[in-house]
Order: structure tokens, then C-alpha cells, then sequence
């Protein structure tokens, strides 16, 4: 498509739409035409069918009672005139005992053409029986050939007529569309391809193409310019999903993964059969954290966490992950470590981080430690089980330090 197109010499939509290509509009009515032919066709047989059918259902109530007292010119008779009708072609009617008790044909006089040789071996390759009862036994069969001459006529009939209106129609199509242009085709698929993009994709930073014809052009420039304000709308939007996601997941104070997203990584970890054998589970608790906030207040208590969740995530860097999950109470998921040695080394680790006194920000400065406790995760089949059992080990540490220091 040619991109310097200047609005002067960009046809105009009703100029494009007088292009409509001939041929489409031929090919069209010609597969139309060939799809109501063979629908036509196939609705006439079953119709034919059904009608024979009924034929012959009808016939075993006016036969029955000339079966049952055996008068077979009778039954000739009324074979006669019905077939005189045209409801069917030959009509073969034979007692109980398959004997042959009356029969009629239809000889028309002329030759039968290929039409209706045709018709009548395809539409109706075998005749129609239908058995005569008289108190719950049967006492003959009916068999039935339709006439292919009449059906013929219909089919004759019927196409014609359907292939005149198709001429009409195409007649008509010509007049008003004329010829079909590939601008009108590529425009819209431009435009189809782009909103296509954006619903599926959510790419908005898809831009509909300049377009040859007038109308066309007015119209993308027009979608452009919302699908620039959509893309505002979206980047703004992302933004402040990830922050309201990191706000749902994050301690506001010290910045750590909060009590959400510790839940969220634990059972993760627990569902994954390969991490579960290299990682471990440690729950810390503040030992006298009250005792600062009683002294100094809730504002000394704030620098003391914050320094807390620094020293810890300063120790765990990007191996170990550090939680609050409130208060002064802390966990930490170690990955890696293959045997509760290296566990026990680990804590002892972290706990030599808390030696040195935590700064209060008031020109003072006060100790602080971490009662810790662990729990292996492959000893455990369940987040429940591991988490009380790290719970319990802390508490014992906690009450092993309240003893000493007492």
C-alpha cells in the first residue's frame, strides 16, 4: 500500500464501492445456486419418500378388507384408482403366504428418458413395503414404486424457477455493487487485525495503518487516537496494580514480605517435591522488644524493627528469604541447605548479626536479640506440621534465655 498517498488523491469510499469485483459476485451466486440445487433436491426425495410411505400406509386400510374375504379383483380395482392419481408407479400386493394377490402399473406411453431413469435409481432404488393387518396379524404386504416421471417434473420445476431467481439476484447484486476494490478488503482488515491484536493480545501500542481511501483514513486516525489513550489508560493501570500487589504483600515499616506472602512462598514450597529436600523454615522472635517500647516508646520500637528486617535481609542477600509476619515476630525460608548442620550453623550465623546494639536514633543505643527456631522441610508432610514445629523450637530457645538471664 503506498504510504504517500496525499488526502487529495485518496478516492472516496463511494468511488472504491462502485469496484466491487464482477467475478466474487458470480462465483457467489453460482455456489449458491449449487448449494439450494442440492438442497432442493434432497428435500424432494425426503418428501417423495414420506409421501410414498403414507401412500402405502393408507392403502393397508383400503386393501384389508378385500385380504381378508379374498377378493383380489377388488383390490385390483382400488390399486387402479389410486395409482390412476399418480400417487405411485407399480403396486405389488401379495397375501400371507407371500403370494402374489394383486397388481397394477403405470405404462405411459412414451419412452422413459434418462431423467427418470436416473431419478428413479437413485431417489428410490427399492420399493416401498408396508404391511396390511387385520386383528393384530398380518395378512399381506403392500409394495410400492414411486412414479419417476412426476417427481421429475417437480425437480424440473423447481430448478427452474430457483435458477431464475438466482439470475434475478445476481442481476441486481451487479447493478449496485459493481466492482469490488482490494482497498475496501485491506482497510478493514487493517482495522480487523488491530482490534483483533488488542482484545486477544492486549497490545495496545498497535496502531492501525494509513489508509488509502478517505473514509478509511478519517476512521483509523480516529481509532488510533483511542487506542493511545487505551495504552495510557493500561500503563497506568499496571502501574498501580504492581503497587497495590506489592502493598498486599509487603510490610509497610520494613519494607519485608509480609504474613500473605510468607503463606504464599510456604505452600509453594511445600507443593514442590524438589525444593521441599533443600530447605528450611525459621520462626524469630524479638526477646525484649516490649521493654524497648515500654523505655523509649513506640517511635524506638519502629528503628528497631526496621534495623531488624536491614540485618536480616543483609544476611539472607538472594538465597534466604525474610518475612515479618507482625510485631516483633520474623521468619526466614532457607534454600539450599541439605542437612540440619548446616541449619544449626546458619542460625548461629544470623544470631552473631544481632551482637552488635541496634541504634535508636535518639543518641542512644540498646541490645537486641532473636529467639530462633527451625524445622526441616523434608521431615514434614504438611506446612501445618512444619510451622508448629519451628513455632515450638523458638519458644524453647525464648524460654532457655529467660532461665539464663534470670
Amino acid at each position: 500500500m503506498n504510504k504517500d498517498i496525499t488526502p487529495l488523491q485518496r478516492p472516496t469510499f463511494k468511488r472504491t464501492l462502485r469496484r466491487i469485483s464482477v467475478i466474487s459476485v458470480v462465483i457467489t451466486m453460482m455456489l449458491v445456486w449449487l448449494l439450494l440445487c442440492i438442497a432442493s433436491v434432497v428435500t424432494l426425495k425426503q418428501y417423495a419418500q414420506k409421501n410414498l410411505e403414507l401412500t402405502g400406509a393408507t392403502m393397508s386400510h383400503s386393501l384389508e378388507a378385500a385380504l381378508v374375504f379374498g377378493d383380489s379383483t377388488a383390490a385390483t380395482e382400488t390399486l387402479k384408482a389410486l395409482g390412476k392419481q399418480g400417487q405411485f408407479a407399480v403396486a405389488d400386493v401379495t397375501d400371507r403366504n407371500s403370494r402374489r394377490f394383486a397388481y397394477w402399473s403405470y405404462l405411459p406411453g412414451e419412452k422413459q428418458d434418462t431423467l427418470n431413469s436416473l431419478v428413479n435409481r437413485w431417489l428410490f432404488p427399492v420399493p416401498v413395503s408396508q404391511p396390511v393387518w387385520h386383528n393384530g396379524q398380518m395378512i399381506g404386504v403392500i409394495h410400492l414404486t414411486a412414479r419417476a416421471s412426476l417427481i421429475s417434473h417437480f425437480i424440473w420445476m423447481s430448478l427452474a424457477v430457483l435458477t431464475a431467481c438466482i439470475l434475478l439476484a445476481s442481476v441486481v447484486a451487479l447493478l449496485v455493487t459493481r466492482h469490488l476494490h482490494s482497498d475496501v478488503v485491506t482497510a478493514l482488515q487493517n482495522i480487523t487485525d488491530v482490534v483483533h491484536d488488542v482484545r486477544t493480545n492486549r497490545n495496545f501500542s498497535r496502531r492501525v495503518p494509513e489508509e488509502p481511501i478517505e473514509e478509511f483514513h478519517h476512521f483509523a486516525q480516529d481509532f488510533n487516537s483511542l487506542l493511545d489513550e487505551m495504552e495510557e489508560w493500561q500503563l497506568k493501570l499496571q502501574a498501580k496494580n504492581a503497587q497495590l500487589l506489592r502493598t498486599a504483600l509487603h510490610d509497610p515499616l520494613t519494607g519485608l514480605a509480609n504474613r500473605a506472602s510468607f503463606r504464599s512462598s510456604i505452600a509453594a514450597l511445600m507443593n514442590d517435591s524438589h525444593a521441599k529436600t533443600s530447605s528450611a523454615l525459621l520462626f524469630l522472635d524479638g526477646d525484649n522488644f516490649k521493654f524497648i517500647n515500654d523505655t523509649w516508646g513506640h517511635a524506638a520500637g519502629d528503628c528497631v524493627l526496621m534495623e531488624v528486617a536491614k540485618r536480616l535481609s543483609d544476611f539472607g542477600g538472594k538465597r534466604h528469604i525474610p518475612y515479618r509476619l507482625g510485631g516483633d515476630e520474623f521468619a526466614m525460608i532457607l534454600y539450599g541447605v541439605h542437612s540440619e548442620n548446616e541449619v544449626q550453623r546458619i542460625c548461629a550465623a544470623l544470631s552473631q548479626h544481632f551482637v552488635r546494639p541496634f541504634d535508636l536514633r535518639n543518641g542512644l543505643y540498646t541490645p537486641f536479640s532473636l529467639s530462633v527456631g527451625y524445622a526441616l522441610t523434608w521431615e514434614h508432610a504438611s506446612v501445618e506440621s512444619l510451622q508448629e514445629l519451628a513455632d515450638r523450637n523458638m519458644y524453647l530457645m525464648k524460654n532457655q534465655r529467660a532461665k539464663t538471664s534470670s
